[in-house]
């Protein structure tokens, strides 16, 4: 297993030399970097900011429907062949983007996923996952791990249940720690979303510089970003949770004129927000508004000041994600893309244009405050979605084709951990969307499972793509029998294939397609000069980068001295 390379207090050693600058616009550095908006347009490809910025035929009359987006580009860097994480799940991609860090080293896989030296929960979390049997000092049993709306204490709730919260505030307040994974060589103490991540983050390093930070996003469990110190490297937080019931929520606008004190769409699914391509904006909207406050020098909800616009600060959007995956029955309503080059449905231009509209208002509003001049935008994506091709999908166990890996291998007695397998009556399930992350209970099985899922390619099997094990496998993550991260077996099926029994879906992420993994990724400033970068680059490189934005030194993180992660390229900083 990969480990860390210094210890917490030599984080701050590095940073001699390199301070956060003086938090205020008066003190004569015009166009020095004293902050950066950092935004996850969750599912945004690079095609689509092409798309949206310049106009395509078939969508808003052929008329760029993103302007503010393009605005950002004429004073930007686009890297075209910016890719994701791999797996390119929300859990691992928003920890590459922060950490630097690729899975192989910050141990994140998926927000789902398994580890052998880890117990299960205490009780069983909101998603059925264990409860676990736990004795301290003993060797660990091995258990499914989820950082998702599970964990809250109440996932039915905007606030996740936290006590005496307000209606959408309750954030790190609001995980159950009896829901955790917990770990036995630690006399089986939870294991917190912050302690997960292996390596630190670039909020981290910040905060420890003198920085303000601050970040909002899906669900409390993904204050992860503050690894590995936890709570005290964030100095704000928001993070309602999105897998919640859909509520009235007073004061709410958007800027698309949605007003969301009465739900907007009250015939949609109201289980979750990312049910309706309307109640998913108001969802959203909720993060808008904690980031003006932010640039305002306020705290989240704007009842508290921070000491100044943070230093980093951003969230994370999911409407576009919704608009291109939804399959809404309620209204007949179908998302997603019209053809192979990316024209987008009436429903997902619509979501574009919210996004849009919500990043004009972070630009007049920098503006406004007079800080436009000195803050770095950043927008990228978690992950993008496959297929574009709305002629490729095929939900394979949906369909009653074929079946799923993990499935296959459940009904191989002896080879699925119970915890993972789709035989468990009451388990979470494994971890399959359009690839299949496979842990054995025994890694020298592997070569059998292997023979197995051969025997079964499709397209009445699993619908076969490729195989990663063994070496395959360990060029780009860990030896599994040496990470109890890492998984013994990684199947990506054909394109367009997702192992996915839903209804309300035409697309997925998690994979390793092009689809999946092609996101945007646009750095702008008014001093720099519009340019396109062709070179394949990582969204970990961010992580870096925004160090150096901030004239601090890129080896204070983990990934930069362990993986060498590089600081973008064809940028250059004051």
């Amino acid at each position: 297993m990969k480990k860390m390379l210094v210890s917490l207090p030599l984080i701050a050693a590095c940073l001699v030399g390199g301070a956060i600058a003086e938090n205020n616009d008066n003190n004569g550095h015009h166009g020095q970097i004293k902050r950066v908006l950092l935004i996850s347009v969750d599912g945004m490809h690079a095609v689509d900011f092409a798309n949206c910025a310049n106009g395509i035929a078939g969508a808003n009359n052929g008329s760029p429907f993103c302007p503010a987006l393009a605005a950002l580009g004429n004073h930007g860097i686009n890297y075209v062949a910016a890719s994701t994480s791999k797996p390119s799940d929300s859990f691992p991609g928003l920890t590459a983007i922060v950490t630097g860090g690729s899975p192989a080293l910050t141990g994140i896989y998926y927000d789902v996923a398994y580890s052998r030296n880890l117990d299960g929960p205490k009780v069983q979390t909101g998603n059925g996952n264990g409860p676990g049997t736990c004795t301290a000092g003993a060797a660990p049993t091995g258990f499914t791990t989820e950082y998702e709306e599970g964990i809250d204490l109440n996932q039915a709730l905007v606030n996740g249940g936290a006590p005496g919260a307000s209606l959408t505030d309750g954030g790190i307040a609001s995980i159950d720690p009896q829901r955790l994974p917990r770990d036995p060589a630690n006399g089986c103490n939870p294991v917190f979303p912050w302690q997960f991540v292996r390596t630190n983050s670039i909020f981290t390093v910040i905060h420890q510089a003198g920085g303000v930070t601050a970040w909002s996003d899906k669900h409390p469990a993904y204050s992860s970003v503050s690894a590995p110190i936890g709570p005290a490297a964030l100095d704000d937080f928001y993070a309602p949770e999105i897998n919640s019931n859909v509520v009235p929520l007073p004061l709410v606008t958007t800027p698309t004129g949605i007003n969301c004190a009465t739900v907007p769409d009250p015939g949609s699914d109201l289980t979750s927000w990312t049910n309706s391509f309307q109640n998913i904006q108001c969802y959203d909207q909720l993060k808008v508004n904690a980031v003006l406050n932010w640039i305002d020098g306020k705290t989240h909800l704007g009842a508290g000041t921070l000491s100044g616009t943070p230093n980093i600060f951003g969230m994370n959007f999911q409407a576009l994600s919704v608009g291109q995956k939804l399959i809404e029955a309620s209204n007949h309503t179908t998302g997603g893309y019209l053809d192979a080059q990316a024209t987008p449905s009436a429903a997902l231009l619509a979501e574009f244009q919210f996004v849009d509209d919500s990043i004009a208002s972070f630009v007049n509003e920098l503006k406004a405050r007079g800080l436009f001049d000195s803050t770095l935008i950043i927008i990228t994506a978690k992950h993008g979605q496959s297929p574009i091709d709305p002629s490729r999908y095929v939900p394979q166990t949906r369909a009653g084709i074929g079946t799923s890996p993990v499935t296959l291998l459940s009904n191989a007695p002896g080879f699925i951990p119970f915890s993972e397998s789709t035989n468990n009556p009451t388990g979470i399930g494994p971890t399959e969307d359009d690839v299949s992350l496979v842990w054995l209970t025994d890694p020298s099985k592997t070569q059998a499972a292997v023979d197995i899922l051969e025997a079964n390619p499709g397209p009445s099997g699993i619908a076969l793509g490729q195989i990663y094990f063994g070496p395959a496998l360990a060029i780009n993550y860990n030896d599994p029998t040496v990470d109890p991260r890492t998984p013994d077996i990684i199947v990506t099926p054909n394109v367009g294939i997702t192992y996915s029994g839903s209804k309300a879906k035409q697309e997925e992420h998690g994979g390793f397609a092009h689809d999946d993994t092609n996101v945007i990724l646009l750095l702008s400033h008014p001093s720099f000069k519009p340019a396109t970068v062709r070179a394949g680059v990582g969204t970990a490189q961010v992580a870096p980068t925004i160090l150096r934005a901030l004239g601090l030194d890129p080896s204070a993180l983990d990934a930069v001295r362990d993986e060498g992660t590089n600081v973008l390229p064809a940028v250059q900083f004051k």
